[in-house]
């Protein structure tokens, strides 16, 4: 990320694998829209999932991944387009232009990382990004404030980690955590025990807990639970399982657990979180 090549921003897009999907993080700001593909995102102590027009940003050294869920060998040639920029580019420019500071209260909510939600808003921000794109310059530079002063006026958001970078670990274990969240990730759906990621990393079980909480803000069974449950919020919303099946399918073997890690996760049970998403769907299907 130190390689600005002389320029304010830095603009990419990349496919699925690639060696930048990654639990990572750094001092820039990231502008993040997934255009194909769905799966899970992590950002902080935040599980939650991903499809095509969603739209995310993170502030500076706040961990953050997206793994998509996708056939064996199966390659998606373009899934991101994303800007980063730095605090020191906006505050040296707030400076000048006093208009930029009305950009400052988004730019504080980012270091929870947040998820805009507004369909309209997604589908400009889209286009504007797609104008960074292909832009260069001073015409990139506005393509991109344009884009965050739509961003800035948006309140249909979610603020999406409980905690922020400083309450997280330091950068010398990224590589080891991970290695640990693309093993969950890959075996959440069965039975996962604690000591069976910690022998993946060849690390003490004891050690390995108290690595892991200080890494991604979760206790490990937390962060199990959170994903188990960030998956079947999915399959709430994209199919018309009964609640035990979508318990099982999620990696739970206990219905009464499931409801009640459902319940203390999202403040609901499935079936009430079902039928919001539905209500919803139908009202953003209406407004589009």
């Amino acid at each position: 990320m130190d390689d600005h090549d002389g320029q304010s921003l830095i603009y990419r897009e990349h496919g699925f694998p690639c060696p930048l999907v990654r639990w990572h993080n750094h001092k820039e700001y990231e502008l993040h829209l997934i255009v194909a593909s769905s799966g899970k995102v992590f950002i902080g102590d935040y599980v939650g999932n991903f499809a095509p027009d969603s739209l995310f940003l993170t502030g500076p050294h706040l961990p953050h991944n997206w793994i998509s869920q996708v056939d064996e060998g199966e390659v998606v040639r373009k899934r991101d387009m994303l800007v980063n920029f730095t605090d020191e580019l906006l505050q040296a420019a707030s400076g000048v232009f006093s208009e930029l500071r009305q950009l400052t209260p988004m730019l504080e909510r980012s270091r929870y990382g947040i998820e805009f939600r507004c369909p309209r808003t997604i589908r400009r921000a889209r286009q504007l990004m797609q104008q960074v794109a292909d832009s260069q310059g001073m015409t990139r530079l506005g393509y991109f404030l344009i884009m965050l002063e739509l961003l800035a006026a948006c309140d249909d958001y979610q603020l999406l980690s409980g905690a922020t970078a400083v309450q997280l670990g330091d950068d010398l274990h990224v590589d080891r955590t991970n290695l640990a969240v693309n093993y969950i990730f890959a075996h959440y759906m069965r039975e996962l025990p604690l000591e069976e990621v910690a022998s993946h990393l060849g690390m003490k079980p004891t050690y390995f807990s108290r690595f892991f909480k200080r890494a991604t803000g979760r206790c490990y069974v937390e962060f199990v639970n959170s994903l188990r449950i960030s998956k079947s919020c999915e399959l709430l919303v994209d199919s018309d399982k009964p609640v035990t099946d979508v318990c099982f399918e999620s990696g739970f073997n206990n219905l009464s657990n499931f409801n009640r890690r459902f319940q203390q996760l999202k403040g609901m049970t499935p079936s009430r979180y079902r039928r919001l998403a539905m209500e919803r769907l139908t009202e953003q299907n209406r407004a589009g």
